[in-house]
């Protein structure tokens, strides 16, 4: 549906609140991305297993090694970590799948804006619960918390959405995918580098988490002071009151379907489903392959976010939504058998490189056709970190990216044989 009609300038200075206002949250919540191992493991020599001890990561992992123990072939403890940050990951996804629709019903009811305030409280507690975590059930209560208030990334690409028209959706998708791949760049090595700043002798995360912890009140402070109402229907309303009482009645535009609804949600939850859980168990891969520390680690996401933000710029927002999925379906298929198979570090950084022809254009492609014609599902995103990490768990690293290589060439045939572009998404580029 046609945005309502904004001034240039207006439009231009919503757009640089929200530009901000996702760059920060995205700094903030990819802090922790390169820690989830060591932290995990933090936790597990903390609490380890014994029969004696009741807390809630003992159950876990006395759990899992009487799963082990049940098959004949061994596997090895440190694949442990492997599967709790599987869970971990399936289970803030599972959260936000159930909240989402929630926070979306109650941003069309009252109004984008205060729904994301909302979010961005929850969000604050989420963070200083990690802050203040020297357990694992303080950690978890972080992640259950997050999970169920992580609606202000769904809420900040709505609100763009609510300001473009479709001429100029692609290119604002592509400014909110820019968001995602600049904070890629930086906030994976500064939470490195900031958890190596021990000013918690029982929480040795707590710098990085106080870091994360200011950004995202930074981030509500900004949001509350510069922040207006985007919701079409409240911005209608806000613009009528001052009339002289003429009650003026919208037409809705007439809207073409392109794509089934069905077939662009189901490419959507099937790419969703694989590159979630292969994204996820990234950093446990490296750590398990070669040993890599979080800086390390941050290193590696940071050159990811890198390539990203250059393609962005330079590739991405020149082409038309459904060929820029192409491109990065195609990249991630070759990013996963590669990922089965390499066994040193060159070719680590060169199925990274292919990761991130993927993050610069799928994501980005994806949420513009939807923009279109659909809505994102969660449902990938919470099965596949789970799913994925399990299979790691139980059959290594050469089955589950290549199971994954093939469930990605089967993405491939649904982007090239099934998917067409919407008319909107092929008139000339507008700026965003």
């Amino acid at each position: 549906m046609a945005a309502t009609a904004l001034a240039p300038a207006k439009r231009n200075q919503i757009l640089r609140v929200i530009f901000i206002s996702l760059l920060l949250d995205l700094i903030s919540f990819t802090f922790i991305l390169p820690l989830f191992p060591k932290l995990l493991e933090f936790y597990r020599n903390l609490e380890a297993p014994s029969e004696s001890s009741t807390s809630i990561l003992n159950r876990i992992l006395l759990g899992l090694n009487a799963y082990k123990h049940s098959f004949s072939r061994p596997i090895s403890d440190r694949y442990d970590i492997v599967l709790l940050g599987g869970a971990l990951g399936s289970l803030f996804s599972f959260l936000q799948a159930i909240a989402s629709p929630i926070i979306g019903r109650l941003s069309d009811k009252y109004g984008r804006r205060t729904a994301l305030l909302w979010s961005m409280g929850g969000n604050i507690a989420s963070v200083a619960l990690w802050v203040a975590a020297t357990d694992f059930r303080t950690f978890l209560a972080s992640r259950v918390v997050g999970g169920l208030s992580e609606g202000n990334v769904q809420l900040a690409t709505a609100m763009a959405a609510d300001v473009s028209d479709d001429q100029q959706r692609g290119a604002t998708m592509a400014l909110v995918g820019a968001c995602f791949s600049i904070a890629f760049t930086f906030g994976p090595a500064l939470g490195a580098a900031l958890a190596n700043v021990n000013t918690v002798a029982t929480n040795p995360f707590a710098t990085a988490a106080g870091f994360s912890l200011l950004l995202i009140v930074v981030e509500t402070t900004y949001l509350y002071l510069y922040l207006p109402e985007t919701l079409p229907s409240a911005r209608e309303e806000a613009a009528t009151k001052g009339s002289a009482g003429k009650s003026v009645t919208k037409v809705p535009e007439a809207h073409s379907r392109t794509n089934s609804h069905l077939l662009l949600n189901f490419t959507h939850f099937i790419f969703i489903l694989f590159f979630s859980g292969m994204e996820f168990s990234f950093p446990f891969m490296t750590y398990d392959l070669f040993a890599y520390t979080s800086s390390q680690s941050g290193k590696l996401l940071g050159f990811i976010g890198l390539i990203a933000s250059i393609l962005q710029g330079s590739v991405t927002r020149r082409l038309h939504p459904l060929r820029v999925v192409q491109i990065g379906v195609l990249a991630c298929a070759m990013s996963f058998f590669f990922l089965g198979r390499l066994t040193t570090e060159a070719g680590l950084y060169g199925a990274a490189t292919l990761l991130a022809v993927t993050t610069a254009t799928v994501v980005t492609g994806l949420n513009s056709l939807s923009s279109f014609e659909a809505g994102e599902s969660q449902a990938g995103r919470s099965l596949g970190p789970l799913l994925f990490c399990t299979l790691y768990w139980w059959a290594g690293r050469d089955i589950a990216y290549k199971v994954g290589g093939v469930g990605m060439l089967g993405v491939c045939a649904l982007v090239f044989g099934g998917l067409k572009a919407p008319p909107g998404s092929l008139k000339p580029k507008v700026k965003a």
